[in-house]
């Protein structure tokens, strides 16, 4: 089974619409192996195994929070950043997992905030990465999908992989 791109676009476009009341499009953009950002991620276990990550720099994730906590942005990266970036990987990936099956587990939130690292989920193939632009600037909403027999093996260890 595979995340068409258009539910992807389509369910970012109304988070952020109904959510935080910005309109986002989607953008021809690399996302940048180097600089400060943080990526949050959820994992899609069930008839379809996977993870989704959300993934922006650390500038425009204080912007994001400020408007989904309708307060003035941080002028730094802190706790209430983080909670809404994970927050963010969980409403889209629990949107997409409401659209794909009913036979898909949701896993928590984790977020990743530093510099230099490279976010690799252990037995997974990229799906599909996708740039979007804000006002505030540009983020990545990534889907990468996992075969059954490495999900199983992966949850088992509990054994995800990032480097720094």
């Amino acid at each position: 089974m595979q995340i068409h791109p258009d539910l992807v676009t389509d369910t970012v476009q109304s988070i952020f619409a109904t959510m935080i009341g910005i309109d986002v499009s989607v953008v021809d953009a690399q996302l940048p192996h180097k600089g400060d950002r943080l990526t949050s991620s959820v994992s899609l276990e069930g008839e379809w195994n996977g993870v989704i990550s959300f993934e922006c720099s650390r500038t425009h994730a204080c912007q994001i929070a400020g408007h989904f906590l309708a307060v003035d942005p941080p002028n730094e990266v802190n706790d209430d950043v983080r909670d809404v970036l994970g927050e963010l990987a969980n409403m889209i990936g629990g949107n997409i997992k409401s659209a794909i099956s009913s036979d898909v587990r949701l896993s928590l939130p984790s977020v990743i905030d530093g510099s230099n690292y490279e976010f690799h989920v252990c037995g997974s193939d990229l799906q599909e990465r996708t740039a979007f632009h804000s006002t505030d600037g540009l983020f990545w909403v990534t889907v990468q999908t996992k075969d059954r027999q490495a999900a199983e093996k992966n949850t088992v260890l509990g054994h995800t992989s990032f480097q720094m």
